[in-house]
C-alpha cells in the first residue's frame, strides 16, 4: 500500500482539481481560469510519482493542447495542431530560445575540451591537495557560484563542470552539488546589481529608475538572503534532511547517484596528460569575459551607454551565444598553442560537448512548449486577477504577492515571467505613490517591499520548479537526474519559503529592513537549528 500511495494521493489531487475547474468554468471557456493551472500541475505531479521528466513535460503540453483546443473549439485536429506548431516548433524557432541552445552547445563543447586537455583533471587533483574535507567542497562551490553572478545559465554549467572532480573526490552526491549550484545561481543573481536579472527587473518597471528600484528591493528579497545563509549552514554543519539524506548516505559510501541515469556518465577519454590547472583556469576566465563583453556589447556599451545602462538594455540570448562562440575560438587557439591538443582533438570535442547537453536541450524544449500552452491558457492573467482582487489587503500584500508569484513560477517554469506579470500589477496598485517618486526622489517603502516579495517568490518558485530553466540547468550543471534533483531539493527550498511567508506578513506591519531582515535572518537559523536537533536524534534512536 504505502508503494502506491503517491500515486493514490496525486489521483484524488487531480479529481479534486479537476472537480474544482469544472466547478468554475466549463472547459468551452477555459482561457483564462483555473483550467489554465492544470497542464503544468500534470506534468510536475506524473515527473515526481513516476521519475521520467520527458513523458511528464509533453503529456503536461498534451493536456494544455486538448483544453486550448476544446476552449476554441479546434477538434481533434487542433490538438496536435497547437503542440507540434504553436508549442515545438515555434519555440525551436524563436530567436531568443535557439541562442540559449547555441549557449549550451558551446558551453558543452568548452567543457569537453578542458576535460581533454587535461584542464578538469589537473584541477581536481589540485584541488585533493588542497581542499580536504567535504565542507571544504562544499563551500569552495557556493565561493564560485557567488562570484559567477553575471547571469544564472552562465553560473550553473561553468559552477557544474569546474567543482565536479572536487565534490566526486569527497563523496559529495551529485544531487548535493545541483542544490549548491541551483542555490547560488538565481538567489545571487536576483541580488547582483551587475547581472542579467538585473536588466530583466529594471526592464518591468516603468516611471522609475529600475536599476535604483532593484538596488533598493536587495535587503528585502528575503528568499535569495535566507537560501544563501542555508547553503553556508548545510555546507560547515553537514545537515542533510529528506530525500537529499539518502542521497548524501549513499555517497559516502561511493555511489554518487543513488539512481543512476547513464545520460549522464562524463566520457573523458583520450585526456592529455600533459594538462595543468591553469587549462582550467585560463578558458573559464576567457568565458566570463566574453559573455560580460557580450552582455554590455548588446546592450549599446560601445555605442555610448553607460556600463549600467548597457546590462539593463542587453539581450542576454545573443549576448551569452557572442560571448561563448568568440571564447570558444580563443580557447581552441589558447590549447593548440600549448600544444595539450591537436586540431582534430578540438573538433572532435565540438559533437561530444553536443552530446552532453542533450538531455538538457530536450527538456528545455518540452518545458518551453509547456510554458506556450500555459501562456495559450492565459495562465498570468487569470492569477494577476486574483492579486488585483486582493490588493485592498494592504498589510497582507506581501505575503500575498510572494505566495502568488511562488505558485505561478513553479506552475509556468519562469521566474522572468512571473515578474514581469506581477511588477507591472504592483506598480499599477500604487501608482499613485509612484507618481510623486521623480519629485520626491525616494520610492515608498511599501512599492519596494510588494515587488521584494514578487521577485523572492518569483525565484522560489523558479528554484522548485522541474519545469525552469535554471532547475534544468543545474541538473545538467551537475550531470545529475533532473528528478532526483527537483525532489531532494524541494524540502530545503520549501524551508526557506516557510520562513519567508512569516517575514512578509512582518513586513506588512513593519516598515524597517533591519527588523524584518533580523527577525527573518534569526528564525531561519532557529528552524536550521531545530531541524538539525530532530535528525541527530532520529538517527541516535535509528
Amino acid at each position: 500500500m504505502k508503494k502506491y500511495l503517491s500515486k493514490i494521493i496525486f489521483a484524488v489531487v487531480m479529481l479534486a482539481f479537476l472537480i474544482c475547474c469544472m466547478i468554475s468554468a466549463p472547459i468551452s471557456n477555459a482561457v483564462g481560469t483555473l483550467w489554465s493551472l492544470l497542464p503544468p500541475i500534470v506534468a510536475i505531479g506524473l515527473a515526481l510519482i513516476t521519475k521520467e521528466v520527458y513523458s511528464s513535460l509533453f503529456i503536461g503540453s498534451l493536456t494544455g493542447a486538448v483544453i486550448y483546443a476544446a476552449s476554441a473549439s479546434l477538434g481533434a485536429e487542433g490538438v496536435f495542431t497547437t503542440v507540434v506548431r504553436d508549442g515545438l516548433i515555434a519555440n525551436l524557432a524563436d530567436s531568443y530560445n535557439v541562442g540559449i541552445l547555441i549557449f549550451l552547445v558551446v558551453l558543452g563543447t568548452i567543457v569537453a575540451l578542458m576535460n581533454k586537455a587535461g584542464g578538469s583533471k589537473a584541477y581536481g587533483e589540485w584541488a585533493a591537495k588542497h581542499i580536504k574535507s567535504r565542507v571544504g567542497a562544499c563551500i569552495s562551490t557556493f565561493v564560485l557560484g557567488v562570484l559567477i553572478f553575471v547571469d544564472d545559465y552562465f553560473n550553473c554549467l561553468t559552477v557544474g563542470s569546474v567543482m565536479r572532480p572536487v565534490t566526486d573526490k569527497h563523496n559529495v552526491s551529485r544531487s548535493k552539488l545541483a542544490y549548491l549550484i541551483d542555490a547560488t545561481a538565481a538567489p545571487i543573481c536576483i541580488i547582483a546589481p551587475v547581472s542579467s536579472w538585473a536588466a530583466a527587473v529594471s526592464g518591468t518597471v516603468e516611471g522609475v529608475n529600475g536599476i535604483q528600484l532593484f538596488i533598493n528591493t536587495i535587503p528585502y528579497n528575503l528568499y535569495a538572503l535566507l537560501t544563501i545563509i542555508m547553503v553556508i549552514f548545510i555546507s560547515l554543519t553537514g545537515l542533510d534532511y529528506g530525500s537529499m539524506k539518502l542521497h548524501e548516505d549513499n555517497a559516502a559510501k561511493g555511489d554518487l547517484f543513488t539512481t543512476r541515469n547513464t545520460v549522464y556518465d562524463p566520457t573523458e577519454d583520450n585526456t592529455s596528460s600533459n594538462g595543468k590547472v591553469i587549462d582550467l583556469i585560463i578558458p573559464v576566465v576567457i568565458l566570463i569575459i566574453c559573455c560580460v563583453t557580450g552582455m554590455i556589447y548588446s546592450g549599446g556599451f560601445f555605442s555610448g551607454e553607460s556600463f549600467i545602462d548597457a546590462f539593463a538594455n542587453c539581450d542576454a540570448s545573443y549576448a551569452l551565444s557572442l560571448g561563448s562562440i568568440i571564447s570558444l575560438i580563443i580557447i581552441i587557439a589558447y590549447f593548440l598553442a600549448r600544444r595539450v591538443l591537436r586540431f582534430s582533438d578540438c573538433m572532435s570535442a565540438i559533437p561530444s560537448g553536443f552530446k552532453q547537453m542533450v538531455p538538457a536541450i530536450l527538456i528545455l524544449t518540452f518545458a518551453w512548449t509547456l510554458k506556450t500552452m500555459t501562456g495559450l491558457l492565459e495562465a498570468g492573467t487569470f492569477v494577476s486577477s486574483i492579486v488585483e482582487s486582493a490588493s485592498a489587503i494592504e498589510i497582507l500584500l506581501p505575503c500575498i504577492l510572494f505566495v502568488v508569484a511562488l505558485g505561478l513560477a513553479f506552475a509556468t517554469g519562469t521566474s522572468w515571467g512571473t515578474f514581469g506579470i506581477l511588477i507591472p500589477i504592483v506598480t499599477g496598485i500604487f501608482s499613485t505613490e509612484l507618481a510623486g517618486v521623480s519629485a520626491a526622489g525616494e520610492i515608498p517603502k511599501t512599492v519596494i517591499i510588494c515587488i521584494s516579495a514578487c521577485l523572492a517568490g518569483a525565484v522560489c518558485g523558479d528554484h522548485c520548479s522541474p519545469i525552469s530553466d535554471t532547475t534544468i540547468m543545474a541538473s545538467t550543471g551537475a550531470q545529475c537526474d533532473h528528478v532526483n534533483h527537483v525532489s531532494t531539493q524541494l524540502p530545503y527550498a520549501l524551508t526557506v519559503a516557510a520562513v519567508c511567508v512569516v517575514g512578509y506578513l512582518l513586513s506588512g506591519f513593519v516598515h524597517n529592513v533591519f527588523i524584518v531582515l533580523g527577525f527573518s535572518l534569526a528564525l531561519m537559523l532557529a528552524v536550521l537549528f531545530a531541524i538539525r536537533f530532530f535528525v541527530k536524534r532520529k538517527e541516535g534512536r535509528g
